[in-house]
């Protein structure tokens, strides 16, 4: 979880219905680990921080996993390495990266960086939620369009599963 989620979909917890709908959002990943990489970006100890006390008050069967801010930086390291001229990761490349070292085979669903689908159907920017997002700004921390032309060329290679198409679509 990408810690501005709880400033940009939650209102920053500012209200007991904001926090309960996060409550019931956590729910859902019952016996999860989530993962929140907070150090990356300012004010996202303080979002995971309110997460947290809320999975504890709240007795969640949820663990949650803090990446190191080295993590962070041999990721984007390693793509930078490999000419891949990210700014920052996102959440799912991060993903993506760990899972290459524990993983024989991986699948990836809901990477689009597109507000438009291959049909030319509007996309959200999260399935889950109304926000919607620059994908060619410059002032972006992240560069989705580089990230998902990346995540294609692998797919292409053999190295994962690219699932871009509707759910039980072969794509």
């Amino acid at each position: 979880m990408n810690p501005s989620v709880v400033e940009r979909a939650f209102r920053d917890l500012s209200s007991e219905a904001w926090r309960e709908r996060f409550v019931r959002r956590l729910r859902a990943l019952e016996g999860s680990v989530l993962w929140i990489p907070a150090f990356m970006a300012k004010g996202g100890e303080d979002r995971v921080e309110w997460a947290t006390r809320l999975i504890l008050r709240h007795a969640l069967n949820v663990r949650t996993a803090f990446p190191s801010l080295r993590l962070l930086h041999a990721v984007r390291g390693y793509w930078l390495t490999n000419k891949v001229l990210i700014k920052r990761p996102t959440t799912g490349l991060l993903m993506y990266t760990m899972a290459t070292r524990f993983c024989d085979e991986i699948h990836l669903y809901g990477f689009w960086p597109f507000p438009q689908d291959p049909q030319g159907n509007p996309m959200k920017y999260h399935y889950y939620d109304t926000l919607t997002y620059e994908y060619d700004s410059h002032s972006s921390p992240h560069t989705m369009p580089l990230e998902f032309s990346t995540l294609r060329d692998l797919h292409s290679q053999g190295a994962l599963r690219l699932h871009i198409g509707r759910c039980g679509a072969d794509t």
